[in-house]
Protein backbone atom coordinates (compact mmCIF):
# COMPACT_ATOMS: atom_id res chain seq x y z
CA UNK A 1 0.00 0.00 0.00
CA UNK A 2 1.14 3.52 -0.80
CA UNK A 3 0.39 6.16 1.84
CA UNK A 4 -0.61 9.35 0.01
CA UNK A 5 -3.05 11.22 2.23
CA UNK A 6 -0.80 13.81 3.89
CA UNK A 7 -1.01 17.56 3.30
CA UNK A 8 2.68 18.04 2.48
CA UNK A 9 2.90 21.24 4.50
CA UNK A 10 6.72 21.38 4.47
CA UNK A 11 6.69 21.34 0.66
CA UNK A 12 4.48 24.41 0.38
CA UNK A 13 3.87 26.43 -1.73
CA UNK A 14 4.31 23.60 -4.26
CA UNK A 15 1.65 21.55 -2.49
CA UNK A 16 -0.78 24.44 -2.77
CA UNK A 17 -0.63 23.75 -6.51
CA UNK A 18 -0.48 19.96 -6.53
CA UNK A 19 -0.86 17.21 -3.93
CA UNK A 20 2.62 16.10 -2.91
CA UNK A 21 2.22 12.61 -4.47
CA UNK A 22 1.60 14.24 -7.86
CA UNK A 23 4.62 16.54 -7.73
CA UNK A 24 6.85 15.35 -10.57
CA UNK A 25 10.32 13.87 -10.15
CA UNK A 26 12.01 13.44 -13.50
CA UNK A 27 8.69 14.49 -15.07
CA UNK A 28 6.91 11.55 -13.40
CA UNK A 29 4.62 11.95 -10.38
CA UNK A 30 6.02 10.69 -7.10
CA UNK A 31 2.94 8.48 -6.77
CA UNK A 32 3.70 6.75 -10.07
CA UNK A 33 7.27 6.01 -8.96
CA UNK A 34 5.97 4.51 -5.70
CA UNK A 35 3.29 2.37 -7.33
CA UNK A 36 5.74 1.06 -9.91
CA UNK A 37 8.11 -0.06 -7.15
CA UNK A 38 5.25 -1.87 -5.41
CA UNK A 39 3.87 -3.40 -8.60
CA UNK A 40 7.23 -5.07 -9.20
CA UNK A 41 6.75 -7.23 -6.09
CA UNK A 42 2.99 -7.27 -5.33
CA UNK A 43 -0.18 -8.02 -7.28
CA UNK A 44 -2.72 -6.05 -5.22
CA UNK A 45 -2.08 -2.35 -4.65
CA UNK A 46 -3.88 0.26 -2.56
CA UNK A 47 -3.56 4.03 -2.11
CA UNK A 48 -5.11 6.24 0.55
CA UNK A 49 -6.11 9.82 -0.27
CA UNK A 50 -7.34 12.84 1.68
CA UNK A 51 -5.78 16.21 0.83
CA UNK A 52 -6.36 17.37 -2.77
CA UNK A 53 -8.77 14.46 -2.93
CA UNK A 54 -10.30 15.29 -6.30
CA UNK A 55 -6.94 15.71 -8.04
CA UNK A 56 -5.73 12.43 -6.59
CA UNK A 57 -8.86 10.51 -7.56
CA UNK A 58 -8.75 11.89 -11.10
CA UNK A 59 -5.12 10.84 -11.53
CA UNK A 60 -5.69 7.39 -10.08
CA UNK A 61 -8.75 6.78 -12.28
CA UNK A 62 -6.86 7.82 -15.39
CA UNK A 63 -3.52 6.13 -14.75
CA UNK A 64 -4.07 3.41 -12.12
CA UNK A 65 -7.65 2.17 -12.51
CA UNK A 66 -6.89 -1.22 -10.93
CA UNK A 67 -5.51 0.24 -7.70
CA UNK A 68 -7.78 0.08 -4.66
CA UNK A 69 -8.45 3.56 -3.25
CA UNK A 70 -9.14 4.34 0.39
CA UNK A 71 -10.71 7.80 0.79
CA UNK A 72 -10.18 9.48 4.16
CA UNK A 73 -12.23 12.43 5.31
CA UNK A 74 -10.23 15.24 6.97
CA UNK A 75 -8.26 15.02 9.10
CA UNK A 76 -6.02 12.46 7.43
CA UNK A 77 -5.52 9.35 9.53
CA UNK A 78 -1.72 9.29 9.49
CA UNK A 79 0.43 6.30 8.64
CA UNK A 80 -1.02 3.85 11.18
CA UNK A 81 -4.58 5.07 10.78
CA UNK A 82 -4.26 4.79 7.02
CA UNK A 83 -3.18 1.16 7.33
CA UNK A 84 -6.07 0.42 9.72
CA UNK A 85 -8.55 1.95 7.27
CA UNK A 86 -7.40 -0.68 4.75
CA UNK A 87 -7.61 -3.64 7.14
CA UNK A 88 -10.78 -5.05 5.58
CA UNK A 89 -9.20 -4.85 2.12
CA UNK A 90 -6.09 -6.62 3.43
CA UNK A 91 -8.33 -9.38 4.82
CA UNK A 92 -5.65 -10.88 7.04
CA UNK A 93 -2.75 -10.42 4.64
CA UNK A 94 0.57 -8.82 5.46
CA UNK A 95 1.15 -5.30 4.15
CA UNK A 96 4.15 -3.83 2.36
CA UNK A 97 3.89 -0.09 3.04
CA UNK A 98 5.64 2.82 1.33
CA UNK A 99 5.19 6.58 1.47
CA UNK A 100 4.44 8.30 -1.82
CA UNK A 101 6.77 11.19 -0.99
CA UNK A 102 9.88 9.03 -0.56
CA UNK A 103 11.54 8.71 -3.95
CA UNK A 104 13.89 5.75 -4.23
CA UNK A 105 15.61 3.46 -6.69
CA UNK A 106 15.43 0.38 -4.45
CA UNK A 107 14.26 -3.03 -5.65
CA UNK A 108 11.69 -3.81 -2.96
CA UNK A 109 12.26 -7.55 -3.34
CA UNK A 110 15.05 -7.00 -0.80
CA UNK A 111 12.33 -6.31 1.79
CA UNK A 112 10.58 -9.60 1.07
CA UNK A 113 13.53 -11.96 0.62
CA UNK A 114 13.93 -14.33 3.56
CA UNK A 115 11.14 -12.75 5.62
CA UNK A 116 9.89 -15.04 8.38
CA UNK A 117 6.30 -13.78 8.10
CA UNK A 118 6.15 -12.77 11.76
CA UNK A 119 8.56 -9.91 12.46
CA UNK A 120 8.04 -6.33 11.37
CA UNK A 121 10.67 -5.61 8.73
CA UNK A 122 11.95 -2.05 8.25
CA UNK A 123 13.88 -1.06 5.15
CA UNK A 124 16.04 2.02 5.65
CA UNK A 125 18.90 3.86 3.98
CA UNK A 126 20.07 5.35 7.29
CA UNK A 127 23.16 3.65 8.77
CA UNK A 128 23.13 2.30 12.30
CA UNK A 129 20.29 1.30 14.57
CA UNK A 130 16.79 2.12 13.36
CA UNK A 131 15.22 5.06 15.18
CA UNK A 132 12.68 7.84 14.95
CA UNK A 133 14.90 9.84 12.59
CA UNK A 134 15.68 7.00 10.18
CA UNK A 135 14.65 7.31 6.55
CA UNK A 136 12.10 4.61 5.78
CA UNK A 137 12.03 3.14 2.29
CA UNK A 138 9.35 0.56 3.13
CA UNK A 139 7.97 -1.43 6.01
CA UNK A 140 6.59 -4.94 5.97
CA UNK A 141 3.81 -5.48 8.48
CA UNK A 142 2.65 -8.98 9.46
CA UNK A 143 -1.06 -9.38 10.21
CA UNK A 144 -0.59 -8.92 13.99
CA UNK A 145 1.03 -5.54 13.36
CA UNK A 146 -1.79 -4.45 11.07
CA UNK A 147 -4.25 -5.45 13.81
CA UNK A 148 -2.56 -3.03 16.24
CA UNK A 149 -3.49 -0.08 14.05
CA UNK A 150 -6.74 1.78 14.60
CA UNK A 151 -8.60 3.97 12.06
CA UNK A 152 -7.78 7.19 13.89
CA UNK A 153 -5.01 9.78 13.42
CA UNK A 154 -1.86 7.94 14.50
CA UNK A 155 1.61 7.02 13.28
CA UNK A 156 3.34 3.72 12.57
CA UNK A 157 6.37 4.71 14.66
CA UNK A 158 4.30 5.06 17.83
CA UNK A 159 1.80 2.26 17.20
CA UNK A 160 3.89 -0.46 15.53
CA UNK A 161 7.57 0.20 14.84
CA UNK A 162 8.80 1.42 18.24
CA UNK A 163 6.88 -1.20 20.26
CA UNK A 164 8.01 -3.97 17.90
CA UNK A 165 11.64 -2.90 18.26
CA UNK A 166 11.34 -2.93 22.06
CA UNK A 167 9.67 -6.35 21.97
CA UNK A 168 12.34 -7.83 19.71
CA UNK A 169 9.75 -8.39 17.00
CA UNK A 170 11.30 -6.15 14.36
CA UNK A 171 14.31 -6.38 12.07
CA UNK A 172 16.05 -3.87 9.82
CA UNK A 173 17.17 -4.18 6.22
CA UNK A 174 19.71 -1.55 5.15
CA UNK A 175 20.00 -0.38 1.54
CA UNK A 176 22.39 2.05 -0.11
CA UNK A 177 19.78 3.89 -2.12
CA UNK A 178 19.34 6.18 -3.85
CA UNK A 179 16.62 7.37 -1.46
CA UNK A 180 15.29 10.91 -1.02
CA UNK A 181 12.47 11.94 1.32
CA UNK A 182 10.89 14.79 -0.65
CA UNK A 183 9.71 16.68 2.41
CA UNK A 184 11.09 20.12 1.56
CA UNK A 185 11.70 22.04 -1.68
CA UNK A 186 15.45 21.38 -1.35
CA UNK A 187 14.93 17.65 -0.95
CA UNK A 188 12.41 17.64 -3.79
CA UNK A 189 14.95 19.34 -6.06
CA UNK A 190 17.62 16.88 -4.91
CA UNK A 191 15.47 13.92 -5.98
CA UNK A 192 15.00 15.45 -9.43
CA UNK A 193 18.74 15.99 -9.80
CA UNK A 194 19.44 12.38 -8.81
CA UNK A 195 17.11 11.21 -11.58
CA UNK A 196 18.56 13.62 -14.15
CA UNK A 197 22.19 13.06 -13.25
CA UNK A 198 22.54 16.66 -12.05
CA UNK A 199 20.90 18.43 -14.97
CA UNK A 200 17.87 20.69 -14.69
CA UNK A 201 14.54 18.95 -15.24
CA UNK A 202 12.20 20.74 -17.63
CA UNK A 203 8.62 19.56 -18.00
CA UNK A 204 6.73 19.02 -21.22
CA UNK A 205 5.36 22.25 -22.60
CA UNK A 206 7.59 24.41 -20.41
CA UNK A 207 9.29 27.35 -22.12
CA UNK A 208 12.85 28.19 -21.09
CA UNK A 209 14.15 31.30 -22.85
CA UNK A 210 16.59 32.25 -20.07
CA UNK A 211 19.05 29.95 -18.32
CA UNK A 212 18.57 27.40 -15.57
CA UNK A 213 21.12 25.61 -13.40
CA UNK A 214 20.11 22.70 -11.18
CA UNK A 215 16.44 23.63 -11.37
CA UNK A 216 13.05 22.02 -11.87
CA UNK A 217 10.67 23.72 -14.29
CA UNK A 218 7.18 22.26 -14.17
CA UNK A 219 5.15 21.54 -17.27
CA UNK A 220 3.49 24.67 -18.63
CA UNK A 221 5.80 27.01 -16.72
CA UNK A 222 7.99 29.68 -18.27
CA UNK A 223 11.47 31.11 -17.73
CA UNK A 224 11.83 34.50 -19.38
CA UNK A 225 14.83 35.49 -21.50
CA UNK A 226 16.23 37.84 -18.85
CA UNK A 227 16.08 35.22 -16.05
CA UNK A 228 18.96 33.15 -14.74
CA UNK A 229 17.67 30.61 -12.22
CA UNK A 230 19.85 28.54 -9.90
CA UNK A 231 18.53 25.81 -7.56
CA UNK A 232 14.88 26.81 -7.67
CA UNK A 233 11.60 25.21 -8.65
CA UNK A 234 9.57 27.19 -11.17
CA UNK A 235 5.96 26.08 -10.95
CA UNK A 236 2.96 27.83 -12.51
CA UNK A 237 4.52 31.26 -12.12
CA UNK A 238 5.96 30.61 -8.65
CA UNK A 239 9.69 30.64 -8.04
CA UNK A 240 10.46 28.49 -5.02
CA UNK A 241 14.05 28.61 -3.68
CA UNK A 242 15.46 25.15 -3.10
CA UNK A 243 19.11 25.56 -2.10
CA UNK A 244 20.91 22.25 -1.87
CA UNK A 245 24.05 23.48 -0.17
Amino acid sequence: MCLSAGAGTRLRPLTDLLPKPLCPVGNRPLLDWALASLAAVADDLAVNVCHHRDRMLTHLAAHHPDVHVSVEEPPALGTAGGVARLASWLDGRAALVVNADTWHGVDLSVVLDGWDGDRVRLCTSTPGAFGAGSTVVASLLPPWAVARCRPEPSGLWEVVWSPALLEGRAETVHVDGPVVDCGTPSDYLRANLVVSGGDSVVGDGAVVEGTVERCVVWSGSRVEADEHLVEVVRADGLTVPAPIG
